[in-house]
């Protein structure tokens, strides 16, 4: 047995929570919630992979950090190489911050720096910047004796604002007994780089990063470059060896080589960046200005948005657990075409679909006392007990869209072998009865009612996928009043079953659109909607509990309604 633990952390430590990047469980391809390329240089892997470096040996970043000083035109002595700019970034305020002394912050900003000043055991006083000029003013009105820093993240995450040369210059200059931060990680996305006036004041450290501009988040190398002095502080704070000499050489490699690609990332980020802002604002969505590689935009539910992204297989950031930034969604723009492409499409289907899609079964028709009831008594007439519980645990597993198929298997799994055909016949029989007989058919009965459906068929067309044979699609619609109300039907005869994408495909053809949402009941619906490049939003069947929603939402829907009716309460407006 696990002993108890008896263990006392620090308590700044203890108030903490661990970083957390709020990625989602979905499955994703797109990464566009870290503000990270979407590829790295053309042969940074080779290099990686061939490069001579002594590994046996500890790594010296001189070499790099004297390639970085020339660049600059400071002395070696002046800049300082680090596991990233977080690095430079934490040592740079453990060097000043102490118990009894402040450190001046905006909000909102990179979180890590508030998190860095409460380990040190400062206080942090905020100022609140989320556009326009950098708040100088208010800024020396906080300032005390005791402030140690100002940090000045500029292009500043998260909201893409920058600092204009005189306010820095104003703030640099009031200040000379405070440390100025000045986290320019986004600065070549941006229309001016102070690195060169902030380094002609020995108050000021300026942080880089070949994460962002360079398309090396994965090697972890940043640098810090001010007044030799404040460095060797720096120096004598960290670890003595923070970067591993691969990712040293390969960043060398970078920066003498990879200037034309960094120069049409840089290029092509700002074009998706103002084409992005043009969209959503079209849309009715406020966006921030943005100097970075993404824009900050308003929505108002900004989770529902985000999972709707990674539905699509998109990562963007919502900020959970933060006040000020719980309406608030990051986008990074991929700087790469098609990326891009497939981003400006995701946009329009979740915020402007042109159509709605149903599937048939659990979502339009109940078919707890049919469909699922004709598995049930088909097994039986083989002598096996066939449960609700078992078919809807098959329906959660997937690949189950044809109920004929899934009866067979369902008796093969307990050990009775029947060709396709004689279990068809034997279900049909059924379903549809005969000799005067009703069929289990005859107990359905429709789940969105014609006057709800009808008007939203006055928003958007609509569309039925469904795995059932044509003329039983076609007689369900008819007999609940829907046939004249559904613009496209793909059934059994017209495309193979679902989880294949081809019948939600083949709706949008018919349709005559690019952009939808869909509801289904099952993980095959959501996946063929997925693959399709459709919004799947799941709904419970009647009878379908908490068990089915996980199964809808681990298969990668966006949300999931209790009833298919809910739609018309989450379908953006047009």
């Amino acid at each position: 047995m696990k002993q108890h633990l008896r263990i006392r952390p620090n308590p700044r430590v203890a108030a903490l929570r661990p970083y957390s990047p709020g990625r989602t469980g979905y499955d994703i391809d797109l990464f566009l919630d870290a503000n990270e390329a979407v590829r790295a240089p053309d042969g940074l892997a080779q290099v990686l992979v061939t490069g001579d470096g002594d590994l046996c040996r500890y790594p010296s970043a001189a070499l790099l950090e004297a390639r970085i000083a020339r660049g600059l035109g400071v002395d070696p002595a002046a800049v300082l190489v680090t596991a990233g700019a977080d690095d430079a970034l934490e040592r740079a305020i453990r060097s000043v911050c102490s118990p009894g002394r402040t450190a001046i912050l905006t909000r909102p900003s990179f979180e890590m720096l508030g998190r860095y000043a409460a380990l040190a055991g400062a206080e942090v006083v905020e100022l609140e910047w989320w556009q326009g000029e950098w708040p100088v003013g208010r800024a020396l009105e906080l300032a005390c004796s005791e402030t140690a820093l100002v940090a000045v993240v500029s292009p500043n995450n998260p909201t893409g604002a920058v600092i204009s040369r005189q306010a820095f210059s104003r703030l640099a200059d009031s200040m000379p007994e405070s440390l100025i931060l000045l986290d320019h990680a986004y600065v070549e996305f941006a229309d001016e780089d102070l690195t060169a006036d902030a380094l002609r004041r020995a108050n000021v450290l300026v942080f880089r990063t070949m994460s962002k501009a360079w398309a090396c988040a994965g090697l972890r190398v940043g640098w810090v470059a001010g007044d030799p002095r404040v460095v060797s502080w720096l120096r004598a704070l960290g670890q003595p060896y923070p970067v591993a000499r691969p990712s040293l050489d390969a960043a060398a490699w970078v920066l003498d080589g990879a200037w034309e690609q960094r120069r049409t990332i840089v290029t092509e980020v700002c074009r998706q960046r103002a084409a992005l802002a043009r969209r959503l604002r079209s849309l009715g969505v406020e966006v921030l200005p943005s100097a970075a590689n993404f824009v900050l935009a308003r929505f108002g539910a900004a989770a529902k948005v985000r999972d709707a992204f990674a539905a699509l297989g998109i990562a963007v950031r919502a900020f959970d657990g933060r006040s000020d930034l719980e309406d608030w969604v990051r986008i990074t723009l991929p700087g790469d075409r098609r990326a891009f492409e497939r981003l400006e499409k995701s946009v329009q289907t979740i915020l402007e679909p042109q159509a709605v899609l149903f599937d048939m079964d659990g979502v339009l028709a109940d078919v707890s006392c049919s469909y699922r009831a004709a598995i049930i008594e088909t097994a039986a007439m083989y002598g096996v007990a066939v449960t609700s519980s078992d078919i809807a645990g098959a329906k959660a597993a997937g690949n189950s869209n044809n109920d004929w198929q899934l009866t067979r298997r369902l008796l093969a799994e307990r050990g009775v072998e029947r060709p396709l055909d004689e279990v068809t016949t034997r279900f049909e029989g059924l379903y549809q009865g005969g000799n005067g007989q009703p069929g289990f058919r005859s107990r359905e009965r429709l789940l969105f009612s014609r006057g709800d459906f009808e008007a939203l068929s006055r928003r958007l067309p609509i569309a039925v996928v469904t795995g059932r044979p044509k003329k039983d699609a076609d007689r369900f619609l008819a007999e609940n009043g829907l046939d004249g109300l559904v613009s496209a039907v793909v059934c059994m005869e017209d495309a193979p079953d679902k989880p294949d994408p081809a019948p939600v495909r083949l709706a949008l053809d018919r349709l005559g659109v690019s952009c939808a949402w869909m509801l289904g009941d099952t993980p095959d619906d959501v996946r063929a909607a997925r693959s399709a490049g459709v919004l799947p939003v799941g709904v419970l069947a009647p009878g379908d509990g908490a068990d089915a929603a996980r199964s809808l939402l681990k298969a990668g829907a966006a949300q999931v309604l209790g009833r298919a009716d809910q739609i018309l309460e989450v379908l953006p407006c047009r």
